[in-house]
């Protein structure tokens, strides 16, 4: 199971009410096909070896006798297949009958699971003529089947089963099996079809793998089940904490729709549960689940999941629209709450005509005008030094003056060369004192005028930088709040874009400077112009593509991903944008860095946290400043063994 990936599905095969021998043959050709897609488990739907809708043929001897001789027969005709087959039936046990599922493996009926919700409403009259099941511990049926509730666990994963209705009462068996180590919950169901049924169906497997931290593969009737007073649309979902992964094409009798497949990732599963307290609190659960446990040996699979190069971008415009106008609302309430608590009418920033800074001013911007100050309070500094081009200064000017912000212009170049002469630094040398120096001047010119204006200085850097260091330590790292610092790089210049668009039916001037803005390559500026007067120091250039770093970023801080399977993830997201050595390179320049860099991490200034990943030593990370990156720079290598 290689980076925890296993392959599952759900299948609504063609089906004949009470033709046994048909129904098992139709189970066995979508086990076949999804045994050789490299599928570890199939589970199908709802008493699928008869058909749920038999109604009272359910209590003729000769159809549960037929059914579990079809059980029997489906176990030896898959003994080759390498996918666990899970299937419905109908079960006498002890002179009850029983809506079951089958877990079947190589020949062999590991186990049945009963229903334990039994409807009896509406369109349901189950209890005609099945049994709830209630009974604690397992029970053995013939031929030493074990029977009951349980927890299967196999090759380094484990899952559970329940039927239809156990997912839709208050209290679902699949909460107690998550709290006894289920990560995978599959469901055999035969939900009928009614108006606004099949939106509430898909939000709420949505919604319970989210509940249960956990992947939930749902299979539904489809043809075949009599349509005497009822519709059955073979609607599959299959969902991992909250995200629907596939979903089938409902009312399809094309045999290609039969099977919905999805790559599940474990590890990412037990990262969240393992970061969840309260989770890991509810372990153990009161009811007495029981563990059965087998040997089977998957194939190691490339996942065939959409792994996006953007993780933090969402895909849709519209949800992308929205995001930004959430974080942008986000980055505001936090600045304009600080604002207010401490009775302060003037802000202070850098403007550098660059992404970062001029994300910064746009929430200044709408946290002024949510607390009703003029604008002229926002002091708006433009520095220029030795590296700044025209482009980036004007647009700077632009934006600051478009925006109705006090505008200050205040030449770096004097006090940085007389801060060389004192220390004794040769102009001609473009080292890091050079840049640093210019940077932190900066920043002694924000503090001073906030506190010769009563301000605050509001900082610019983003979250990337912060993971890569990518900032001058006591320099343009440090302000007085920072609202960028929860957000990575490729979402910046999303924030400014969707500002451009947003005022563009309002201020034509605003909205194309900062369109110009988005299109600037990201450079601090710190060194000499090319002689035609271009940005000569591109960023991405010396510490790399920012897209690559932010899906690094993503990956390691929100599940824990060891950094092969990052770069294995890479290598699918950026196929045909990087080459392997590429993607590797700047990995391994990315872990370098993180780790290095942590001691400017650890006293970073207040800012708030908009998304899942954060940095803050007051937040989500905390870490020793001299951790060693040894093992992860290990565990890299291993991708070229």
């Amino acid at each position: 199971m290689l980076d925890g990936f296993i392959r599952v599905a759900a299948a609504s095969p063609k089906l004949k009410v009470g033709d046994v021998d048909f129904n098992v043959q139709e189970t066995l050709k979508c086990a076949r096909r999804a045994s050789s897609n490299d599928c570890a488990v199939i589970v199908f739907p709802e008493l699928g070896l008869t058909g749920y809708t038999c109604g009272d043929l359910f209590a003729q001897k000769v159809l549960l006798d037929k059914a579990k001789q079809g059980l029997y027969n489906l176990a030896n005709e898959s003994s080759d297949l390498n996918t666990i087959l899970i299937v419905g039936l109908p079960y006498v046990l002890n002179g009850k009958l029983y809506n079951v599922a089958a877990v079947v493996y190589k020949g062999e009926i590991i186990g049945l699971v009963p229903k334990q919700n039994v409807p009896n409403y509406s369109e349901f009259y189950e209890l005609r003529h099945f049994k709830p099941y209630d009974i604690e511990g397992l029970v053995m049926a013939e031929d030493n089947i074990c029977f009951g509730k349980a927890v299967f666990n196999c090759s380094g994963f484990s899952f559970a089963v329940e039927i239809c209705e156990d997912l839709w009462v208050t209290q679902s068996p699949s909460v107690d099996y998550v709290k006894h180590g289920a990560q995978v919950i599959f469901n055999l169901s035969c939900s009928d079809e009614i108006i606004g049924k099949a939106q509430f169906r898909r939000d709420l497997v949505k919604m319970q793998s989210a509940k249960l931290v956990a992947a939930y593969i749902y299979s539904d009737a489809g043809f075949g089940e009599s349509t005497q007073d009822l519709v059955f649309a073979g609607h599959n979902i299959i969902a991992e904490n909250g995200t629907i992964l596939a979903e089938s094409k409902r009312f399809s009798n094309d045999e290609a729709d039969a099977i919905t497949y999805a790559d599940i990732d474990i590890e990412k599963l037990e990262s969240d549960r393992r970061k969840s307290n309260t989770f890991a609190s509810e372990i153990g659960g009161d009811d007495y689940i029981n563990s059965l446990s087998f040997d089977a040996e998957f194939p190691d699979i490339k996942p065939n999941r959409k792994i996006s190069k953007t993780p933090f971008v969402p895909e849709s415009t519209v949800d992308l629209e929205s995001r930004c106008e959430d974080i942008l609302n986000m980055q505001a309430a936090g600045l304009y709450t600080r604002l207010n608590a401490i009775n302060c009418k003037t802000a202070v920033i850098g403007l550098s005509g660059g992404l970062d800074s001029t994300l910064a001013l746009i929430v200044m911007i709408h946290a002024f005008d949510k607390l009703g100050l003029d604008r002229k309070g926002i002091i708006g500094i433009t520095m220029p030094g030795f590296g700044t081009t025209a482009r980036t200064k004007n647009n700077s000017v632009r934006i600051a003056e478009e925006y109705g912000c006090t505008l200050r212009e205040i030449s770096i170049s004097d006090a940085v060369v007389q801060h060389f002469k004192d220390i004794g630094h040769d102009m001609d040398v473009h080292d890091i004192t050079y840049e640093n120096s210019q940077a932190r001047e900066r920043t002694q010119i924000l503090m001073d005028i906030a506190n010769q204006e009563g301000g605050l200085v509001v900082g610019t850097g983003d979250l990337s930088e912060l993971a890569l260091g990518w900032a001058t330590y006591n320099g343009d790292h440090m302000s007085m709040y920072s609202v960028n610092c929860s957000i990575p790089k490729t979402l910046v210049r999303h924030l400014v874009a969707y500002e451009a668009k947003r005022t563009s039916t309002v201020n034509e001037g605003l909205s194309k400077a900062l369109a110009d803005i988005v299109d600037t390559p990201i450079s601090p500026e710190l060194l000499p112009p090319s002689a035609d007067g271009k940005i000569s120091q591109k960023t991405e250039e010396t510490v790399g593509p920012y897209e690559l770093h932010d899906f690094f970023l993503y990956y390691m801080i929100r599940f824990g991903f060891r950094p092969s399977k990052i770069y294995r993830l890479a290598k699918i997201a950026f196929d045909g944008v990087y080459d392997d050595d590429t993607i590797y390179k700047w990995e391994e320049t990315f872990i370098r860095r993180f780790f290095a860099q942590q001691f400017k991490r650890s006293c970073v200034p207040d800012g708030p946290k908009v998304g899942t990943v954060s940095l803050s030593p007051r937040g989500d990370w905390r870490m020793p400043s001299d951790a060693s990156r040894n093992v992860w720079l290990e565990d890299l290598k291993t991708v070229k063994e």
